[in-house]
């Protein structure tokens, strides 16, 4: 969300009534601005980064490829824009896909109008939909992410970290920014971003999303 108060939201759908439906949905809403509309993967690639939305809402199929590679791509390059899963079906593998590809949220399009507003607001707000339960069926592919060594290693991984990184870590797993993280311990950005290179480093991993499955992860095992 920027100083303005405005929600800027791209939309990613194939099919040209969806995207109007929810174009509409969303346009008459005061503080929510639709910047841009894209109906295959490609176009999505150009368009999103021009665009520079605080929330792109992406449909899982596209017919040149997948709202997951969009989202997977926009996030590498651009890590303030949050990316919101539309899709028609339940899918487990889209799901996992999602999730490693750092996606903020998940709905079917079956979701009732104002849910869909609800779950906007709240992925620009850097809050994450990926709902615990939802995800836990799909976790345990997770440790095939992790490096050889299952639970134990994984424990050992996370000694390495100093309270302040795990801290951070946790925050990373519940979907916020640098930007959030910072607000929340009264840190500068920049200071976050040092924490959370520090903490990539330790735990052997290249990007935030597989920090955040990695907490995923540990959460399920404690509910065990």
């Amino acid at each position: 969300m920027r100083e303005d108060g405005l929600i800027r939201v791209f939309l990613v759908d194939d099919h040209e009534v969806v995207r109007r439906g929810v174009h509409e949905l969303l346009s008459v809403e005061p503080d929510i601005e639709v910047v841009g509309e894209a109906g295959t993967a490609a176009d999505a690639r150009t368009r999103i980064p021009a665009a520079r939305p605080d929330v792109a809402v992406l449909d899982v199929r596209l017919p040149d490829g997948s709202g997951v590679e969009v989202c997977r791509d926009v996030r590498s390059a651009d890590e303030s824009i949050h990316c919101l899963m539309l899709t028609s079906y339940a899918d487990d593998e889209a799901l996992f896909d999602s999730l490693m590809a750092g996606a903020s949220g998940y709905v079917l399009k079956a979701i009732r109008g104002t849910e869909l507003l609800s779950a906007v607001r709240d992925v620009a707000a850097g809050r994450s939909l990926l709902d615990p339960e939802a995800t836990s069926r799909v976790l345990e592919r997770l440790r095939g992410a992790d490096r050889p060594g299952g639970g134990e290693a994984g424990d050992e991984r996370l000694a390495q970290l100093t309270d302040q990184e795990r801290r951070i870590l946790a925050l990373i797993g519940d979907g916020l920014t640098n930007r959030a993280i910072g607000e929340e311990l009264h840190l500068a950005e920049k200071t976050i971003k040092n924490y959370v290179s520090s903490l990539l480093s330790k735990l052997g991993m290249e990007r935030r999303s597989q920090a955040a499955a990695y907490v995923a992860r540990l959460e399920a095992e404690k509910r065990r």
